[in-house]
């Protein structure tokens, strides 16, 4: 149920009082959720490819999907928060979404939680994926810097400690400006 113009917006107001007919929106947002995680997973694989190659074309091309699947798992965030607030209006568990589909009734609590189980790994995974994007995004950066001091030192590191006052050792690019 990812919203569109014409979607009208999540309104918990219209659940049940008790966890019959919960199963719905519950299923509905976790079926959301599972698609736009199972997007997002694409979207990290490919920009770990893309970083990996160095094509800042590419990474440039990927960002407004990525902007639109954090949309949309705002979205998602959005009708999590309405259905747990609605759970504790209606006495039901609000902790999480796993409590809450285990007080479904037998047959929605069946169906329920594998989709949960199925949403925490997916978000184990994107957890995994982004932290291997910014460990590589990193590692560059420290590359980076490390070339530039060596450009900058002309490769020579000044010593930490001089017997005799001063360092003599000038970078590259300070010496031609001078």
């Amino acid at each position: 149920m990812t919203l569109t113009p014409d979607t009208p917006p999540f309104d918990p107001a219209n659940l049940p009082a008790t966890a019959d007919g919960w199963e719905g929106p519950l299923g509905q947002l976790l079926s959301d959720l599972s698609e736009t995680q199972t997007a997002l997973l694409d979207v990290l694989s490919r920009k770990r490819d893309l970083l990996v190659s160095g094509d800042r074309e590419g990474l440039a091309s990927i960002q407004p999907e990525e902007e639109s699947l954090a949309a949309r798992l705002m979205e998602c965030h959005q009708r999590r928060q309405g259905l747990l607030a609605a759970a504790a209006e209606r006495g039901l568990p609000k902790s999480d979404l796993r409590s809450l589909a285990d007080a479904m009734p037998d047959a929605a609590r069946k169906s329920l939680r594998p989709k949960v189980r199925e949403a925490q790994a997916r978000a184990r995974l994107l957890q995994h994926q982004s932290l291997a994007n910014w460990v590589l995004v990193q590692r560059t950066l420290l590359h980076l810097s490390q070339l530039i001091e060596i450009v900058a030192t002309g490769g020579q590191k000044a010593p930490t400690y001089e017997k005799n006052g001063q360092s003599r050792a000038g970078g590259v690019l300070m010496d031609r400006a001078a």
